[in-house]
């Protein structure tokens, strides 16, 4: 029976992110980055807990990556593709054409989410860090911004084509060749300084959001972990250069 354990915790990641995907059609952003948050949850004590019962196999890692391509890549592209029918157009793009189209590009997110999935899994480098960002990171940035930021997202100061170029570029992050730190292990400051500068940011960040930012906390606690994944992509890039410096 053990050797079970860990997979049906990974089914509970799919089953979140099929959730969310569900919620976000409809327009529940706030339901779909919540499973989100629980997917995560759980596809971060799967492989910790086959280890720990030493049942770690091919299956695992193969249903876990099917299971993240739902939760972290098809949950976002979902609330992505409804925003894109409730934002600003641009004049130059006021046409019936760029209505039926635009929301369609938000599933190429989900394509870079498989494409860096797979990556991971044959890639050996990325044991003790990742290389682009991780899949549970840009969903939760997605899942964060949306459903804290909707009205400002949707307003004039907004608008499809802003959109669009941003999720590109969170599309070239997720499979870009950019170092990025992972908590794998005991931090030392001696060789993680920018994670443990990280962490304790964001513990500010988190604070600040659910005391300062917005009348209702859970805006607040959004807006401010999508604040601390812009960190987490700011720091390990300067991080990925600072050895050139010290050379």
């Amino acid at each position: 029976m053990k050797k079970h354990i860990p997979n049906i915790i990974t089914c509970c990641n799919l089953i979140c992110g099929c959730v969310a995907t569900y919620a976000a059609f409809y327009h529940g952003y706030q339901i779909a980055f919540l499973f989100i948050l629980l997917g995560a949850f759980f596809d971060f004590f799967d492989g910790k807990v086959a280890r720990a019962l030493g049942v770690s196999g091919k299956l695992g890692v193969e249903l876990d990556s099917l299971a993240d391509c739902v939760t972290f890549g098809v949950a976002p592209s979902a609330m992505l593709f409804t925003l894109f029918n409730h934002v600003a157009y641009p004049a130059f793009m006021g046409d019936e054409f760029f209505f039926r189209v635009m929301p369609f590009t938000a599933f190429l997110m989900t394509a870079f989410s498989a494409m860096r999935l797979a990556k991971f899994n044959i890639d050996e480098r990325q044991h003790t860090e990742f290389i682009g960002m991780p899949t549970p990171a840009n969903a939760i940035f997605w899942g964060a911004l949306i459903s804290s930021s909707e009205a400002w997202l949707t307003g004039p100061r907004f608008n499809a084509l802003f959109l669009f170029l941003f999720m590109i570029l969170f599309c070239w992050l997720l499979v870009c060749e950019v170092p990025m730190f992972a908590f794998k292990g005991k931090l030392t400051w001696q060789s993680d300084k920018m994670k443990i500068i990280f962490v304790s940011f964001s513990v500010v960040i988190l604070i600040l959001g659910g005391l300062l930012f917005g009348e209702v906390p859970w805006i607040g606690l959004s807006r401010a972990a999508a604040a601390c994944i812009g960190l987490y992509v700011v720091l390990s890039i300067v991080a990925s250069y600072l050895p050139k410096y010290e050379d």
